[in-house]
């Protein structure tokens, strides 16, 4: 069944997902948010016999509909790109999704999980009875109690910008990575595109290639081939256990970006800049006007460089270590094409001479989570405070977080394992949990006068 297929049946059959429980319906859990963590969390709960519902704003896979562009392809290959349980049995197995196919696989998979998905159901309000210890959801549908909350919305729904941004002349257009689609939507004229990770590499490539004119402000940004001594990087990654490997802080306290990767081929800085994209240092700020970046475009290509080489050393190493055989590594044209930087530096741009019309902003994601207002469950800087998903509130938990414990942490790639650990946990609660008597609210009303009579 191909991608259209799969989204026509699901239009067909969505709405027959769950119908929305009674008003005040006690439950054993809600999972907030219906993308791949929500979905692989409800399948774990459905395989452990609890009593949930899953509660999405929009539609399954919101964010992945609405926060991509039009070429966007996954970094990881098919036969990768799994929900639990699920295997892959097509015929292109180290090819990429589209949006779309990734789209139609969330839904395909909640409706043969016939997992309890409620769309279109935001929450409104989150609040704990400090009485009995129960979760109080309220919705335009209604209000749901539970013993037990996975907010499963996402830590890559709200975009970052650098201060300089508000200091930008209000004759240019700018978006966040998540609001481009296309070469063609945008204003004519050239482009700046600033970050160099993974966003940032892939849309200067999918605009170089359709004739505009693009500037790359570069960052301190890693990057890996596409493929490497017969297999594709990401399968290698996964095999070796790479994936697991711990990832760096940065200074500011975020977790490092995950290094550039092309959808379906190597791309590096020097590959864009062969291309004809126009690379830049870091984007410092804006003067009278004028962009300026830091005179650090060569450490940049020399970072992103050094860093493809140590995970291929790494593979080596693994190959070696166990006696695989695997192909030699060959020589990757992306790697070795000679940079056509500018001479000298550009440090500041003028967007009217330059004829910069759009600035693209690929400086990071952090989850929206301001309508979580339970004490003690977010930092200062508003993003969850937990241990592995287990919040210090009992019965909160969070799903599909980016985490610096691995590589894995925050994608798909990990999310059976994470919703088996975060579902033992509350069947556990569940199962220790001592009986209380019912609240005033949930107890039978007390016989009348005459039902006693007619009872004696």
């Amino acid at each position: 069944m191909n991608a259209i297929d799969r989204m026509s049946r699901a239009k067909r059959s969505i709405s027959t997902l769950a119908p929305m429980v009674a008003d005040g319906a006690m439950l054993d859990a809600v999972v907030i948010g219906a993308g791949w963590a929500g979905l692989g969390v409800s399948h774990a709960l459905v395989r452990a016999g609890l009593r949930h519902r899953v509660l999405e704003r929009d539609r399954i896979g919101a964010t992945w509909r609405t926060q991509r562009w039009d070429a966007f392809r996954m970094n990881s290959t098919k036969i990768q790109t799994l929900m639990p349980d699920d295997t892959y049995d097509g015929p292109d197995p180290d090819g990429f999704m589209t949006r779309d196919e990734f789209v139609a696989l969330l839904e395909d998979f909640a409706i043969r999980n016939r997992l309890p998905v409620e769309t279109n159901t935001p929450v409104l309000k989150l609040a704990r009875d400090e009485e009995d210890s129960l979760f109080c959801l309220t919705t335009p549908r209604g209000t749901l109690r539970a013993g037990h909350v996975v907010i499963a919305s996402g830590s890559q729904n709200r975009a970052r910008r650098p201060a300089a941004a508000a200091a930008l002349s209000a004759n240019l257009l700018q978006i966040d990575a998540c609001d481009y689609r296309s070469p063609a939507a945008l204003p004519k004229g050239a482009i700046l595109v600033v970050g160099s990770a993974q966003s940032g590499g892939q849309i200067a490539q999918d605009l170089i290639e359709a004739g505009r004119t693009v500037f790359l402000a570069t960052a301190r940004a890693g990057r890996m081939p596409r493929q490497y001594r017969g297999k594709d990087i990401f399968v290698w990654l996964e095999q070796s256990g790479l994936f697991d490997v711990p990832r760096q802080m940065e200074p500011s306290g975020r977790i490092e970006s995950r290094p550039l990767v092309g959808a379906i081929r190597t791309i590096s800085l020097q590959s864009l800049s062969a291309q004809g994209v126009v690379l830049l240092g870091r984007l410092t700020g804006v003067e009278d006007g004028r962009l300026t970046f830091a005179d650090d475009l060569q450490d940049n290509i020399r970072f992103a460089d050094e860093a493809s080489v140590k995970v291929k050393r790494k593979i080596d190493d693994y190959i070696a270590r166990h006696g695989f055989e695997a192909p030699a590594a060959i020589e990757d044209p992306a790697e070795t094409v000679a940079p056509r930087l500018p001479d000298p530096p550009i440090l500041s741009l003028d967007p009217g001479q330059s004829g910069l019309t759009t600035v693209i902003w690929c400086t990071g994601f952090t989850g929206d989570f301001s309508w979580v207002r339970l004490p003690g469950v977010l930092d200062g800087r508003g993003q969850p405070m937990h241990q592995e998903g287990i919040t210090a509130l009992p019965g909160l938990y969070f799903a599909g977080l980016e985490s610096p414990r691995s590589r894995r942490a925050g994608t798909m790639l990990g999310i059976a394992e994470e919703a088996r650990r975060i579902v033992e946990h509350i069947r556990q609660r569940i199962h220790s949990a001592p009986t209380k008597p019912p609240r005033r609210d949930e107890r039978q009303p007390l016989p009348t006068s005459k039902q006693l009579v007619e009872a004696g």
